[in-house]
């Protein structure tokens, strides 16, 4: 199946675990049969806690800059920076900068599980 649209006609849903937090799936589980696409956005100050996931994730950063927690090593990343996240490692993000943080975020569509850690 074969799709074209607009990431401004998606609706963005409020991600409860973080502060200032928004995702758009872009290209769903069901929309594409080996990777989903979404695009989340932190608002300056805004953050995602520390935290796990089943699968690995491939990013791309769109605009703003960030502090990111991968495993026990901190990056500061910024627009056109690529991410690799493995499978399982513990990650953070906080929005250091003075405008909205937006990255796209590629995972594979196996079955995964948010883990937050204290």
């Amino acid at each position: 199946m074969m799709n074209v649209k607009n990431i401004d006609h998606v609706t963005a849903e409020i991600i409860q675990s973080g502060i200032g937090v928004t995702k758009k799936v872009l290209i769903s589980q069901e929309e594409a049969p080996n990777f989903a696409m979404r695009c989340f956005e932190i608002q300056p100050g805004g953050s995602m806690p520390n935290h796990t996931n089943l699968v690995e994730h491939e990013q791309l950063v769109l605009s703003g800059r960030a502090k990111i927690g991968i495993g026990v090593k901190v990056f500061e990343i910024k627009k056109d920076d690529i991410v690799f996240i493995p499978a399982e490692v513990p990650h953070w993000y906080i929005n250091n900068g003075d405008e909205p943080f937006r990255f796209l975020c590629l995972v594979p569509n196996k079955p995964d599980t948010t883990t937050i850690l204290k």
